[in-house]
C-alpha cells in the first residue's frame, strides 16, 4: 500500500525489503600517505529496510562482513583484516542499527548505532531517496545514496603509523558512501 502521510514520496510503499548486495555498494575512503586518498568497498553484506506508513517510522539493519574489504591491492587487505586494524579473527562483523529517520523538507537523514570491534557508536548519516518502482521481473524495487564520516579510533581501529618528517600513512577520518538497491518482499 502506498503511504499516506504528509511526506509525500513518490512510488513509496510500505514494507519490507532486502538490500540487493549485487546492485548495491558499501564503500570508503582514508587519506593515505597525507597525499591521497584510498578507496575500497565491502563484497558481502546483508541488510533489511522497513518502510513504514510514516516513513520517519521506518528502520534499517545492516551487516558487513569484513573479511571481504577489497581495496584493490591483497597485501593492503590482508594487513586491514589483521589485529592492527579491524581484527576479523575476533570481530568478523560490522553492523548498523538506525535510531530515527528525520526529515527537513527534502533532506533526511537516518540516525543509528554503528558497532564495529566491540566499539558501538552514534552515527548520522546523510540520506538521499533515489526512487522507488517495478523491476522487470515483477518485484518492486528502491534505491537509496546515504553518506557519513566518522573517526576510525572511536571504533578501536586505533593504530598509529606515522610517517618521518611529519603526518600519518592512514588518516583517522573516513569517508563512508551507500549505494543501496533493496527488493520489496513477497507478501
Amino acid at each position: 500500500m502506498t503511504s499516506t502521510t504528509a511526506v509525500q514520496i513518490p512510488g513509496y510503499v510500505v514494507g519490507t525489503w532486502d538490500i540487493d548486495a549485487t546492485h548495491s555498494t558499501v564503500g570508503f575512503s582514508v587519506r593515505h600517505m597525507m597525499v591521497s586518498k584510498v578507496r575500497g568497498y565491502f563484497r558481502e553484506f546483508t541488510g533489511e529496510i522497513v518502510t513504514a506508513e510514516d516513513p520517519a517510522q521506518s528502520a534499517v539493519t545492516a551487516t558487513i562482513e569484513l573479511s571481504s574489504i577489497d581495496t584493490r591491492q591483497e597485501q593492503r587487505d590482508a594487513h586491514i583484516r589483521s589485529a592492527d586494524f579491524f581484527d576479523v579473527e575476533n570481530h568478523p562483523q560490522m553492523t548498523f542499527r538506525s535510531t530515527a529517520v528525520r526529515t527537513d523538507g527534502a533532506d533526511w537523514t537516518i540516525e543509528g548505532e554503528l558497532s564495529l570491534k566491540g566499539n558501538t557508536r552514534p552515527v548520522t548519516l546523510a540520506l538521499e531517496l533515489n526512487g522507488f518502482g517495478a523491476d522487470a521481473y515483477g518485484g518492486y524495487r528502491a534505491g537509496f545514496s546515504a553518506k557519513t564520516e566518522i573517526n576510525r579510533n572511536d571504533f578501536g581501529v586505533d593504530i598509529k603509523m606515522p610517517m618521518d618528517g611529519g603526518g600519518v600513512v592512514v588518516g583517522d577520518k573516513i569517508t563512508v558512501e551507500l549505494e543501496i538497491e533493496a527488493v520489496l518482499r513477497a507478501a
